[in-house]
């Protein structure tokens, strides 16, 4: 099957590219390194001609409100019109679990909107909702940093190997469309808290964690429920104990 990538180029669509070319089918990455643009169409119709199948996992360089929101829209509307006139079969989206819990924040929102259109957009369709990748614990830890003490809410959530978001995608792809959506998440369920401490531990950081129920996360309050998957993920592999020992991923 020929397979274009919407993002091929970043953390996730260089994987997937990988994992699908490997598997022998033609896949394409597509993204503005290599002159395909789904905010301003640039290279869409001949990047989807002939193809049976794209994947979006293409994000938003901005989680503020009106560019985070204008970036998901923009892109899915060009995306389905480009698809339409490619005849193409599947498309499949990458997006978050949690985008419809109650108090989700603008980024969800946004995520939601993206999801809508691709619903309602007569295209067969597969949305996989994963958690929060690894490799972002980091960026968790930045965002809530006050000074000397990182303020990070206690909430569950059960974050998952970037890798292992992209088996699941793989197979997702692959398969049959959906006409609807499916979740991934990690093994495990850690409060947001106490996976910084152990990512700032591994980087002898000794700032303090203040374990705070009102922290935002990415400017939203959060609870047990808020970033969790429901009855019956699909679960990845790898723990954030092994993942984290790996050369390469602690940064």
């Amino acid at each position: 099957m020929k397979i274009v990538v919407i993002g091929g180029t970043g953390l996730i669509g260089t994987k997937l590219v990988k994992t699908l070319s490997e598997a022998g089918h033609e896949v394409l990455a597509a993204s503005p390194a290599t002159g395909v643009n789904a905010i301003t169409g640039e290279g869409l119709a001949t990047a989807l001609t002939g193809a049976d199948i794209v994947v979006d996992v293409a994000n938003s360089p901005s989680f503020e409100q009106k560019a985070v929101f204008d970036f998901f829209e923009t892109s899915g509307r060009n995306l389905i019109a480009a698809e339409k006139d490619a005849n193409v079969k599947h498309h499949v989206a990458l997006s978050v679990v949690g985008t419809d819990r109650p108090n989700a924040n603008t980024y969800f929102q946004a995520k939601l909107a993206q999801e809508k259109l691709i619903q309602e957009s007569g295209i067969p369709y597969s949305i996989l909702h994963a958690t929060q990748f690894f490799e972002f614990v980091g960026g968790i830890a930045q965002a809530g940093t006050q000074g000397d003490q990182i303020h990070v809410s206690p909430a569950l959530f059960q974050p998952i190997a970037a890798e292992d978001v992209v088996a699941a995608l793989a197979e997702v792809t692959t398969g049959s469309p959906l006409n609807g959506s499916t979740e991934v998440a990690g093994p495990e369920k850690i409060g947001l808290d106490e996976i910084v401490r152990q990512y700032l531990g591994l980087k002898n950081d000794t700032r303090q964690v203040i374990s705070d129920v009102h922290a935002p996360y990415f400017g939203a309050e959060i609870n047990d429920q808020s970033l969790v998957p429901g009855d019956q993920p699909r679960i990845g592999k790898q723990t954030y104990g092994e993942w984290i020992r790996k050369p390469g991923n602690l940064r």
